[in-house]
């Protein structure tokens, strides 16, 4: 939902003229989606990790060469949603989601106070660092990449990873390394221009034809909710509609691609707005970039939805999305 402060375009956009040069721009820039450059880099990007947790995360995903920032983000990102206090049906705990067990083995004091405490993210990252790091070691020998054994050596075991010299053969360890090195885009800030997303112009002119729709509050769009929406709402179902599944939370969507700069936007760019500048879990309204500094967005009960200015106070970023991104996002945090 959008602060009262922010000034309403309804009124400019129910002018043909400004539709339809809008709309050009739209089609010219989504219509040459075309090639583009990846970027990559072991920072974090601006505000993908919660403050509170930034420092912890910088510092000991460099622990070892296996692992990077990003990577050490989206385990912690995949596991608990940043969650100290995460439990899980199988007993795991905190926001690296050790069992047991295994923190009984691997958990440090991370923070030199004298305790392992696995609800203390200082004890609790560090740790987790650490286990990736040993498991790195483990499996070292193994053929193939190395990030990649290490993930495969956490979710079935080193000795799995030896004895199929890489990663085995299992789906769900399989799957669960494509998830985390897809993550960890969402979480580097990109040296150079992230590459377009190619199914923009669908999910643009899905948003485009529910213009003029009124808000409502957790709404997805279905007939009994009178095909009406809210921001989340309405950007999860333009991108269902060109075959991409995104989470029902804003926040959560944040996290389907890299983040592109302010300055590097392009149509069908999702772009979000917070209180915290600092936290992409505090964020609270998305839109979907349409060019000329404007999204389409349903803002706040009351309104309908329409054409409001992306450069407010409360514009957090964006993110590009892609398939992968999408498929990569845990269902539930």
């Amino acid at each position: 939902m959008r602060k009262a402060w922010i000034v309403g375009l309804s009124a400019v956009a129910a002018g043909v003229g400004f539709v339809m040069l809008l709309g050009v721009g739209v089609y010219m820039a989504a219509g040459n989606l075309g090639g583009g450059i990846g970027g990559g880099s072991v920072g974090l990007a601006k505000g993908a990790v919660p403050a509170a947790y930034r420092t912890l995360v910088q510092k000991w995903g460099n622990l070892c060469s296996a692992i990077n920032p990003a990577l050490l983000a989206a385990q912690l990102y995949q596991e608990s949603g940043f969650n100290p206090s995460a439990k899980s049906p199988a007993k795991a705990q905190g926001i690296a989601q050790f069992i047991p067990g295994t923190w009984a083995t691997h958990g440090v004091d991370g923070d030199g106070d004298g305790d392992r405490d696995v609800w203390d993210p200082n004890d609790a990252i560090p740790s987790a660092a650490s286990y990736d790091c040993r498991l790195a070691s483990y499996v070292k020998d193994a053929p193939g990449n190395p990030t990649e054994n290490m993930l495969a050596a956490y979710n079935a075991g080193a000795y799995a990873v030896i004895k199929y010299g890489g990663v085995p053969p299992y789906k769900e360890t399989q799957n669960y390394v494509k998830t985390i090195t897809t993550l960890q885009k969402s979480f580097a800030a990109p040296l150079t221009r992230v590459e377009p997303s190619k199914l923009a112009a669908g999910a643009i002119t899905y948003a485009q034809e529910k213009l003029g729709t009124p808000y409502l509050w957790g709404g997805n769009g279905t007939a009994d909710q009178g095909g009406r929406f809210d921001c989340s709402g309405l950007t999860k179902a333009a991108y269902e509609s060109v075959g991409i599944t995104l989470p029902r939370v804003a926040n959560d969507q944040y996290n389907a691609g890299p983040h592109p700069k302010r300055d590097e936007l392009l149509p069908g760019d999702l772009v979000f707005f917070s209180d915290d500048l600092s936290n992409s879990r505090a964020i609270r309204h998305v839109g979907i970039y349409v060019g000329g500094g404007y999204m389409i967005d349903a803002p706040r009960p009351g309104a309908v939805i329409r054409f409001d200015p992306v450069d407010t106070p409360d514009y957090f970023g964006a993110t590009r999305v892609t398939e992968d991104g999408a498929k990569a996002l845990p269902t539930t945090i």
